[in-house]
């Protein structure tokens, strides 16, 4: 722990991190409402839901309500999904132009069949030239407002095809702030375990910005491993915080040396639980809160003494009050279970990546791949 403890400051451009942890974009998830609770248990630097380029270019009025920001979050992180150096620069133009961010970080992890196979996510970084071309274009674009741009990827396509070194060398060159590995390749997606000695091996080939890590952190402890095995400057955390948003909390204290606390008992979830419902309804209005809210149901009561038939009934609630009724119904007593420590969200099962025609073969061809912008924000 010593050993983690002295390392200096996570900086990201102008902004100093005081707790190097990060709250990774999560489609659906990490919205005004989730971020606001997550950092009201701990500091770091919370990122909004993935937002696309195109979206913001044609100022899509849903992405324009998911760029929002709490009052108190500061500095507010956004993460920009595009393909095309020209959108990608209008969108940093826009953002930056109109303060509507303080950070930019550029997503090259996405793993999900239909943006692979146009050539976006975790396919773009294989095409050296075009993924220099955007990361050039985002940090020339936000540079007149001092705006850092960070870049998130993964170990590569598959096995064969490995885009990280590239990459972070790549990114590091163009003026990104930072990099982000997450230590899996698209094909794994999210199964599997993440193996991050290769988050050691990028932090061994960029050495002049931070380089954090990303994949499987589900407790604190997991996060101090991460950094005293893998030497990175800081951690990711996606997955893990889902359904606990106070893994902040411990993730603070973790870092500043301070004895980690004890898991919070049922009654303490559900109010938890009810803090998170108020802030969807304050963003969203409260039908569209309340279907928001159910899939993070299992996440909260995970390894809780909660019966099938109360566990259905909150999965399917339609207001506070239903919400309130059946929080009445826990014990809330119940004592944090140890099996809520594990693997949580999708994990699913790994699978071949589908890629543009002839995508492979020419690395430095910078073309920019047909369809892969998209409209929709979020994943």
């Amino acid at each position: 722990m010593t050993a983690t403890l002295s390392k200096p400051a996570l900086k990201i451009g102008p902004y100093q991190v005081d707790t190097p942890v990060v709250l990774a974009p999560m489609a659906g998830i990490t919205n005004v409402a989730f971020r606001r609770l997550c950092r009201e248990y701990g500091a770091g630097l919370y990122v909004c839901e993935m937002i696309t380029a195109r979206a913001v270019v044609e100022r899509h009025p849903g992405t324009l309500h998911m760029m929002t920001f709490d009052e108190q979050e500061h500095p507010r992180s956004m993460q920009l999904y595009g393909v095309d150096p020209k959108t990608m620069s209008e969108a940093v133009k826009i953002i930056v132009g109109e303060g509507l961010a303080d950070h930019i970080d550029t997503n090259w992890g996405c793993p999900v069949a239909k943006v692979c196979r146009k050539g976006g996510g975790a396919a773009l970084p294989y095409k050296r030239r075009l993924f220099a071309n955007i990361i050039s274009a985002c940090v020339e674009a936000a540079a007149p407002a001092g705006v850092p741009v960070t870049a998130k990827f993964r170990i590569g396509i598959d096995d064969e095809h490995h885009t990280y070194l590239d990459a972070g060398r790549i990114a590091e060159a163009e003026g990104a702030a930072a990099v982000s590995l997450h230590a899996r390749t698209a094909a794994q997606r999210y199964s599997g375990q993440a193996d991050w000695s290769y988050i050691a091996k990028l932090k061994e080939a960029v050495t002049t910005i931070p380089v954090l890590g990303n994949g499987d952190v589900f407790t604190a402890d997991d996060a101090l491993r991460m950094v005293a095995e893998a030497g990175c400057d800081g951690v990711v955390v996606g997955r893990g915080c889902l359904g606990r948003p106070w893994l902040f909390g411990e993730l603070e204290a973790a870092f500043a040396g301070r004895e980690i606390p004890k898991g919070p008992n049922l009654g303490e979830v559900a109010r938890v639980l009810r803090r998170h419902a108020e802030l969807l309804v304050e963003h969203d209005g409260p039908g569209k809160a309340m279907r928001d809210l159910r899939k993070h149901m299992a996440w909260y009561f995970m390894g809780f003494p909660v019966g099938s038939e109360l566990r259905r009934r909150f999965a399917m609630v339609s207001s506070l009050a239903e919400l309130d009724e059946l929080i009445g119904q826990l014990d809330h007593e119940a004592p944090f279970p140890d099996a809520a420590e594990g693997p949580r969200g999708r994990q699913g099962s790994p699978g071949k990546v589908t890629l543009p025609h002839g995508w492979l073969d020419d690395p430095d061809d910078p073309s920019v791949p047909a369809g892969a912008d998209m409209m929709h924000s979020g994943g």
